[in-house]
């Protein structure tokens, strides 16, 4: 996935993070424009993340996002409640988060 997205015209990544201690670490550590999180993380998950974030009144200007294979309504409502923007279904809608990527990255107003 970093592969591809990679390739986008003016998408730049900022780190990424398997787990969600390190996560908090890089969101510290770097700025970045947009968060794209799964809700499955191997330590943690993202959901946990985004409350942790809330939590400590980070401001994070950031679009939020989530690329995940849970997609119930009881994750995106609970994703919506963090500001989470965009909610797409790994297995069916990764053309969806390409496309937002990449007319972010030509600097066209998100959908």
């Amino acid at each position: 996935m970093i592969d591809t997205l990679s390739e986008i015209p003016g998408v730049v990544f900022a780190g990424f993070a398997e787990g969600e201690g390190d996560a908090l670490k890089k969101i510290d550590a770097e700025p970045f424009d947009v968060l794209i999180l799964d809700i499955e993380l191997k330590e943690g998950n993202g959901m946990s993340l985004l409350r942790t974030l809330a939590e400590a009144h980070k401001p994070l200007n950031s679009l939020k996002i989530i690329f995940s294979n849970n997609v119930s309504n009881a994750f995106r409502n609970a994703g919506a409640k963090y500001g989470v923007r965009f909610f797409f279904d790994k297995s069916s809608e990764f053309t969806q988060l390409r496309d937002l990527l990449a007319a972010l990255g030509t600097g066209l107003p998100d959908h």
